[in-house]
């Protein structure tokens, strides 16, 4: 991957400081391309225990927002809906 100087565009910090806490960034990239391979290889820090409480998601509009609050709150509704059987066997 190229240099972090060269990708990265600008980097902000989100919400109020707050002493012993950690607040979450919004990073701006260069490239359409370096982003779409960041978020393919995400997936990758889930299995890295020493970077495990690192969290990527892509910025949203208010639109996609809530779009995505909806499919929630139909997934948690299904969910609740499943018999402890499917629950048992869903993979």
């Amino acid at each position: 991957m190229q240099e972090l100087d060269q990708v990265v565009e600008e980097v902000i910090r989100l919400g109020r400081y707050s002493e012993g806490s950690r607040r979450p960034m919004k990073v701006r990239m260069r490239s359409q391309v370096t982003v779409e391979e960041i978020m393919a290889r995400k997936g990758e820090l889930a299995d890295d225990t020493e970077h495990n409480d690192i969290w990527i998601k892509r910025d949203m509009n208010l639109e996609e927002k809530e779009k995505e609050k909806v499919l929630r709150y139909e997934a948690k509704e299904k969910n609740k809906k499943r018999t402890e059987i499917e629950k048992k066997n869903f993979y």
